[in-house]
């Protein structure tokens, strides 16, 4: 309705009811521009971004979970297998069950934290390698980064024999921030007082 019509008829049904009867709504009520945004469509406007702008957040994270949740189920399943196939026949059957109760779990702990200190996307060009060595070499994997060949993480076993105990594997871990210097801690088991076989034997 136009704006003149409207004031028309509110001044004339004023005047005819002699101002004691409200004037219908319809003649008080502001024409509001098509252009212009209500309060509604604006309250809309706003759930619908901060909707989106949550879904995109909550994408972005499970994303990341995931290809963190896939690297760890990835080298923890390496490091089981390279293991298993560095003890060989002769050890692993004797280490075994503390090497999975005690070690492994350390292991998972260790590349968990890697998972969270690399961003996403080098998460990607990170590998475990595929060959534990034999003999008396301590090495049972490596995680390192394909895009530049460098380790990232070394997980290695060593045999020592302190004075009078008998044989024990040390396993341990070594990082490049430190240029794999510190040996990193992760538990011991028991062999006996005989010499242990080579590894892959």
């Amino acid at each position: 309705m136009q704006r003149w019509i409207r004031k028309a008829l509110l001044v004339t049904f004023s005047i005819v009811t002699l101002g004691m009867v409200a004037p219908p709504p319809a003649l008080t009520m502001q024409e509001i521009k098509s252009n212009e945004p209500t309060k509604r469509d604006v309250i809309n406007h706003s759930s619908v971004t901060n909707d989106h702008f949550s879904f995109e957040k909550e994408t972005i994270e499970e994303s990341i979970l995931n290809v963190k949740s896939s690297f760890i189920h990835y080298a923890l399943e390496k490091a089981e297998t390279q293991s298993i196939e560095k003890f060989g026949s002769k050890i692993a059957p004797i280490i075994e069950s503390e090497f999975y109760h005690d070690i492994l779990p350390q292991i998972e702990a260790v590349i968990s934290h890697v998972a969270e200190d690399y961003p996403e996307e080098a998460l990607h060009s990170l590998e475990v390698t595929e060959k534990p060595s034999g003999g008396t070499s301590e090495k049972i994997f490596h995680i390192y980064d394909k895009t530049t060949g460098k380790d990232i993480i070394r997980f290695h076993v060593r045999r020592d024999q302190p004075p009078h105990e008998g044989y024990w594997f040390n396993f341990h871990y070594h990082t490049h921030h430190d240029n794999f210097q510190s040996h990193h801690q992760l538990g011991d088991i028991y062999w006996s007082k005989n010499t242990p076989p080579q590894w892959l034997s």
